[in-house]
């Protein structure tokens, strides 16, 4: 049946059976079929000129699908009818969420539509909305349908699916549940379908423009994961179960995957679309569990207050079980490493391609849920995470439709670091040879993540120039925990130090001073609590000595100024890539590549100042932190803009085409003057610095004249001896920027999530050509 036949203006009775059936009884349609048969522009005519009809359409196909969720879908007919109006409400949902005046149908009470057809009068208030939620989250557990019948009987016999307790029924196992069903590849499929329509249903957020106000909850996802929905316990289970056993590589043999098509990774994308969606909720502004993970009382039970309303949220913040969150996080490392699986035969190993979806859910487990936070970093397990996540920064950094991807890596990389676990595991040697296009090291993670920042910084494209500080915010938090660095590593900190102390970079922007105070701190931190392992650093600062010297000496007058400013037309790269001896990549590497001219990306809010996206905590002799009052310490938060977005400007509302945060800045006409210069050169952190190359430098030109020395061994060797206890100033405190919820994220995660979705879904293109508002589509 084609749409053209109830766009006459004529109104068709929702009695006319025989016409409304011909949407639905076609056996043989798949949901490609129905995007096809079904074109956009006569989806818009219908609402346009015939609204009663397509009120109609809606309301007898969530008729249908309430039918089959009562019956128990028993016929191979009745499948098959349920199918096609699923198929046909996720191509018509996007059409009426575009329109605002269309908005509220689904919301509305239709007169006499009660479940069932209205015997009962309380029932017949529900909105379509609700009655299409309850049916879906039904036929999610319906045997025969989308799960192994338990009973081994005919169809007189079948089980009430009222009565069934889906708590059994749960699709795989893992979390909560220890029986792994049979696969059954026709309810896979059955299931993805379902799960296309629920995240169709749960759209209408991309109809809405961003905003700084994130109480906006979607009323779809509201309702569903409420306590109305009678699965949600088994729904949230079964597809954190799916996405965490999934194992892409199946039973390791060659080009598997290209003999057998695989119907789980469809259904495992839409599980993993459909959770994270069900899991958009601000942190920020609610009574958020404590450090430990509980509410108050014990981990499960329900004393005040239990937590968000949202039953999917609530769910993941108390799993607690050490065997449940292994098989979570096992789960999502093997994911995340896949694409990282180098194989002999090239394409014999299946690569998946949801790993943005799977970031999101790691961010959504260690953002909710602190005791898997902490079960994470209690092993080196983390690593796991950490190596993955590092191969796709330093993949997508010269691509400009993967600025997404870049942001969500290192917001997990700045969630990790405020956690002192995180920086003592990076000291683990790194042995794993993963081929990522980045100077050959040998060292420990902590060389490979400063190694893979240095690139990004360095030859990463312009628009991450707003990641810079939380990039080096995470070098900081890890310092004081790195008993020894590469000399590679060494190097590569000294470049960016002397790449960001140029006068003309300090001098061209209102912010740019704040990358030296950070690698100032790092350089302290390592110094006064890690001088010991790390003669390579010390070796290093001593060759770059003159940096230091400069920064100390540097001109505060208008004229030396207006000079530095004046290098910048000579010299229109931000960084050099001169001095860094980059030396040779690794074996079997690409270069970081551009993205395809043509490629669509979706545009990103703004993402808050690194001051407001963290707060300062202080180390205690003993280890443990307290958080310190926001106060005016270095690095000095005058004039501190936001952090830009993709595009690189503070939060404005929707994208439009502005320029980046550059050199030139974009706040106002801003010019730098000599007071502004004194007012951070004078909190420079340089004394230890400064007393350490008082100390070993005339010693180290001392052995170099008496043994006529050239070679750093001696030098190195010297250095690991030396001790420079009792000679430097009294440590400092140890200061951590620990993330913070804000809404500011909750709403940049809100629009990088759905944007990863749309891109995502082509095959049907759900919300491909609609008016969409949460984000642009661009091309590069």
């Amino acid at each position: 049946a084609s749409v053209t036949m109830f766009v006459s203006p004529q109104p068709v009775e929702a009695t006319d059976d025989a016409f409304w059936d011909q949407f639905w009884a076609d056996t043989a349609t798949s949901v490609q079929d129905v995007f096809a048969l079904v074109p956009a522009a006569e989806i818009r005519a219908v609402r346009e000129e015939s609204p009663s009809n397509l009120a109609t359409l809606c309301y007898k196909a969530v008729e249908k699908l309430v039918q089959g969720a009562e019956s128990g879908c028993h016929t191979e007919k009745e499948r098959q009818i349920v199918l096609n109006c699923c198929r046909l409400l996720t191509r018509i949902l996007p059409y009426i969420f575009e329109d605002p005046d269309w908005r509220g149908f689904f919301w509305s009470t239709v007169p006499g539509a009660g479940r069932g057809g209205g015997d009962e009068d309380d029932d017949n208030a529900r909105p379509l909305a609700e009655s299409l939620l309850l049916a879906v989250a039904d036929l999610l557990f319906c045997p025969d349908f989308t799960v192994q019948s338990h009973r081994r009987s005919t169809v007189d016999t079948a089980e009430d699916i009222h009565s069934i307790d889906s708590c059994e029924y749960i699709w795989e196992a893992g979390v909560g549940f220890a029986h792994s069903p049979q696969p059954n590849y026709i309810h896979d499929l059955n299931r993805t379908e379902l799960l296309k329509l629920l995240l169709t249903c749960f759209s209408e957020a991309m109809y809405l423009p961003p905003c700084s106000d994130s109480s906006n909850t979607n009323p779809w996802v509201q309702f569903f994961c409420s306590t109305e929905n009678r699965h949600a316990l088994p729904l949230f289970t079964s597809l954190l179960n799916v996405v965490c056993a999934y194992d892409p590589v199946g039973y390791g043999i060659p080009y598997n995957h290209l003999l057998f098509s695989d119907y789980r990774e469809p259904l495992v994308e839409e599980a993993a679309q459909v959770l994270i969606v069900t899991l958009d909720y601000d942190s920020s502004t609610s009574s958020s569990p404590t450090v430990d993970g509980t509410t108050t009382g014990t981990a499960m039970d329900d004393v005040d207050p239990p937590g968000p309303d949202n039953l999917f949220v609530n769910y993941l913040s108390r799993i607690h079980r050490e065997e449940d969150f292994q098989f979570i996080l096992k789960g999502v490392a093997r994911l995340l490493s896949n694409p990282l699986v180098q194989t002999y035969l090239p394409n014999s190993a299946k690569k998946i391609q949801f790993h943005q979806e799977l970031l999101v859910l790691f961010w959504k487990l260690c953002d909710f849920n602190k005791k898997f936070l902490f079960f994470v970093l209690k092993s080196s397990d983390v690593l796991d995470i950490l190596v993955p996540i590092l191969y796709f920064l330093n993949d997508a950094r010269a691509d400009q439709s993967r600025v997404g991807l870049m942001h969500i890596g290192v917001f997990i990389l700045l969630l990790l670091s405020g956690e002192r676990n995180f920086g003592v595991r990076l000291n683990k040697p790194y042995s794993v040879r993963v081929p990522m296009d980045i100077p050959v090291f040998t060292g420990t993670h902590a060389d490979l993540l400063i190694i893979v920042f240095h690139k990004i910084i360095t030859s990463g494209h312009q628009r991450l120039q707003p990641l810079f500080d939380c990039l080096l915010t995470i070098v900081v938090n890890v310092s004081p925990y790195l008993k020894s660095l590469s000399m590679v590593a060494a190097n590569k900190l000294l470049h960016l130090l002397e790449a960001f102390s140029t006068t003309w970079f300090l001098f061209s922007a209102v912010q740019n001073h704040h990358l030296v105070f950070f690698l100032l701190e790092v350089f302290n931190n390592i110094i006064q609590y890690q001088f010991d392992g790390n003669s390579n650093l010390v070796y290093a600062v001593i060759r770059k000595r003159n940096v230091f010297h400069q920064l100390a000496n540097l001109p505060t007058d208008s004229q030396a100024i207006q000079k530095g400013l004046q290098r910048k037309k000579k010299t229109p790269e931000p960084i050099s890539r001169t001095n860094s001896q980059d030396g040779v990549s690794m074996e079997g590497s690409h270069p970081a590549a551009p993205a395809e001219p043509g490629t669509l990306k979706t545009s990103l809010v703004a993402t808050p100042g690194i001051d407001k996206l963290t707060e300062k905590s202080q180390v205690s002799e003993d280890g443990t932190m307290r958080s310190l009052e926001p106060e005016s310490s270095q690095p000095p938060p005058e004039g501190n803009p936001p952090l830009a977005g993709s595009d690189g400007e503070p939060w404005s509302g929707p994208r439009r085409d502005r320029r980046r945060l550059s050199s030139t800045s974009s706040i106002g006409q801003w010019t730098p003057t000599p007071d502004w210069v004194m007012s951070w050169k004078s909190k420079l952190p340089l004394q230890t610095i400064m007393r350490l190359l008082q100390v070993l430098v005339p010693q180290v030109e001392k052995i170099c004249i008496d043994k006529g020395l050239t070679d750093e061994s001696e030098i190195l060797k010297f250095l690991q001896h030396g001790t420079l206890v009792g000679l430097l100033p009294v440590p400092h405190p140890i200061l951590i920027r620990k993330y913070q919820a804000n809404s500011g994220t909750a709403m940049w995660f809100r629009t990088y999530m759905w944007g990863v979705i749309y891109l995502r879904n082509v095959d049907p293109p759900i919300w491909y050509d609609t008016d969409v508002k949460l984000f642009e589509i661009q091309r590069v």
